[in-house]
């Protein structure tokens, strides 16, 4: 059997080894050691608790060694990025434990306590990083760390960075490390965004799979119970007291789950801790530690933490809720049964989690035993009677089976459908039909496109909308002054022949520009004469008497009425503007043309009187 003298590790590691009791590596790290001291790139793929840490601690410790190069200040040679503070302090405490006899200094960077002592320690410049790409990113906005000097870059569980939305920030965190590196890329599933990463950050890399992360850890006892959601807590006290259980892991779905399942343990005589994302680091390393020393023996947990606790001597992991995702049931169970021990994992399942069993087992490969005998059994229906419908849509025929269920995604057809597609005229169409109409596509596939057609195929009307000359000549830039191009409009427009007639603009009965009269001078209005035209105007106005131009604005009436009424006012001296008005044969006073016909206009005090 190979032992890791036989993997060329130096003595020092040896023997760090050996004061931990590790004589024989694991497959992983059997097959990826060698592979890393020749400084060959790697992507290993391996479900939790194989080892995998240790199979990229290991000959990067012995690396450091064997290059002395002493880092500058605000640098570092190796970056190691993980997805969760847990994860980051267990790499933390490994580099410790494997380097104690090395002078190689390393520390962590992460969210949730405060950046002084991180950037006190980047200050000198170490040779070991372990960090979460959020506040590694933060510090180095701030210019407290400096990735031009990294010599081993390392990605730990990139698979769980890609679901937690870090794939940008990492991306960003790789254009700044040197490309001539070597390049590490664990991860327990193998996704598309992963493999894409993969290919662009890794050089001629070595792949190293161990077991697929369909598959569960062998020494671990699997077992189900069935039970309604009010009963979980009822359970769980059950099992807790007739279980021999010493060190447990609980799992919940949601943070408020993990604090009321706290709460209920509490009221039923157990002692628990609690760790999720909205506890400090300190609080959750302070659970971490009581369930390491001894002082607890239950710590409640969420997804978050499925994959960042590495806790020897746990031997029940409990799942009171039902992941979502099925190879979150892989990573949870794996929490136990690590370093060649056993373990067991008992997950309660309600109605509504009959979807989410069906999912671990499908990836899984293995039906869980169910555990018929306890207390609370639920009497539950058919596992394909229970869960999400069948999703309808999707495509035209609308789901799967489309050829046998009639189009209805695994239902039965409607009454009468499959009568209508047998009646189908288009169903009973015979070869030589079927065979023209196909000829006929071809040939309308076939034919030129529009732009290429032809002259003499286009249409007559379309040679009838070419712009004349005339035409031509006027939308040409000219630059003549603006009073000299209004007034040779104007003159044309008197002789009708601006443009030349249009028959296809013909509206209605509206005669075309060259029929329409041509209009006198006095007639047009202010805004199509030239401007001397209007100037010579203005200065006639001036000169005229007051008198006349009113008698000459207010003669041009609307109607014949108007008019007689305005020449009746002109004897009265007064206008529809005057003071005066006309009066009419009734006696009524009228205020101008606008009250001509008759009617008495009333003001607030009354009608108005002489």
């Amino acid at each position: 059997m190979t032992t890791f003298t036989d993997l060329g590790l130096i003595a020092p590691l040896t023997q760090a080894l050996a004061e931990e009791n590790y004589t024989n590596p694991t497959p992983i790290q059997a097959q990826s050691i060698p592979h890393l001291l020749g400084g060959r790139d790697l992507l290993g793929l391996a479900q939790t608790g194989t080892g995998k840490t240790a199979a990229f601690t290991l000959p990067t410790l012995q690396r450091l060694i064997e290059k002395k190069n002493r880092p500058a200040p605000k640098t570092t040679r190796v970056l190691i990025l993980c997805p969760t503070r847990e994860l980051a302090v267990q790499i933390q405490e490994s580099i410790q434990t494997y380097g104690r006899h090395l002078p190689i200094r390393s520390t962590m960077i992460f969210g949730g306590v405060t950046q002084f002592s991180q950037v006190r320690a980047m200050a000198r410049g170490v040779e070991i990083v372990v960090a979460t790409p959020g506040r590694l990113r933060d510090l180095i906005n701030q210019g407290h760390v400096d990735l031009k000097a990294v010599e081993v870059l390392i990605l730990d569980e990139a698979d769980r960075m890609l679901d937690m939305g870090f794939m940008p920030e990492i991306k960003k965190i790789v254009a700044l490390v040197p490309k001539q590196r070597q390049t590490l890329l664990f991860s327990a599933t193998m996704p598309r965004e992963i493999s894409d990463l993969a290919y662009g950050l890794l050089t001629d890399p070595v792949r190293v799979e161990v077991a697929p992360v369909s598959s569960t850890a062998e020494r671990v006892e699997q077992k189900l119970y069935h039970v309604t959601k009010n009963n979980k807590r009822a359970l769980l006290a059950h099992v807790l007291r007739t279980e021999n259980v010493e060190r447990a892991l609980l799992f919940t779905r949601t943070k408020h789950g993990a604090d009321r399942v706290a709460e209920n343990l509490e009221k039923d005589g157990f002692k628990a801790a609690v760790i999720h994302g909205n506890k400090s680091q300190n609080a959750r390393q302070r659970a971490l530690g009581d369930l390491k020393s001894g002082r607890i023996n239950l710590l409640i947990a969420t997804d978050i933490a499925a994959r960042g606790i590495d806790v020897d001597g746990v031997t029940h992991v409990i799942n009171i809720d039902l992941p979502v995702e099925p190879e979150s049931y892989v990573h949870r169970i794996g929490r136990t049964a690590r370093a060649g021990a056993s373990g067991v994992a008992l997950s309660f399942c309600e109605v509504e989690e009959r979807a989410y069993l069906r999912d671990i087992e499908k990836i899984t490969r293995q039906a869980i035993p169910v555990v018929e005998e306890h207390p609370f059994n639920s009497d539950l229906p058919p596992l394909h009677v229970v869960g999400p419908k069948p999703k309808r849509g999707g495509n035209r025929m609308g789901g799967q089976n489309n050829d046998r269920d009639g189009g209805r995604g695994g239902r039965k057809p409607r009454a009468g459908q499959a009568e209508r597609k047998r009646q189908d005229p288009r169903r009973q169409r015979d070869d030589a039909t079927f065979f023209a109409e196909l000829k006929g596509e071809e040939s309308r596939r076939e034919a030129p496109p529009r732009r290429e057609r032809s002259a003499e195929a286009r249409p007559q009307h379309r040679e009838d909308r070419r712009p004349t000359d005339r035409q031509a000549d006027d939308r040409r830039p000219s630059n003549r002054r603006p009073d000299e191009r209004r007034a040779e409009n104007h003159r044309d427009a008197k002789q009708g022949n601006r443009h030349a007639p249009r028959n296809d603009t013909v509206r209605g009965d509206r005669p075309q520009r060259s029929e329409r009269p041509a209009q006198s001078r006095d007639q047009r209005s202010d805004r199509s004469m030239s401007v001397a035209a209007m100037v010579r105007e203005v200065e006639a106005r001036e000169t005229q008497p007051r008198r006349e131009r009113s008698e000459q604005r207010h003669g041009e009436g609307r109607n014949g009425n108007d008019r007689n009424h305005h020449s009746a006012a002109k004897s009265k001296g007064g206008n529809r503007n005057h003071q005066g008005g006309a009066r009419h044969q009734d006696g009524q006073r009228s205020n101008g043309p606008r009250n001509a016909g008759g009617q008495q206009k009333l003001k607030r005090g009354g009608p108005v009187r002489g």
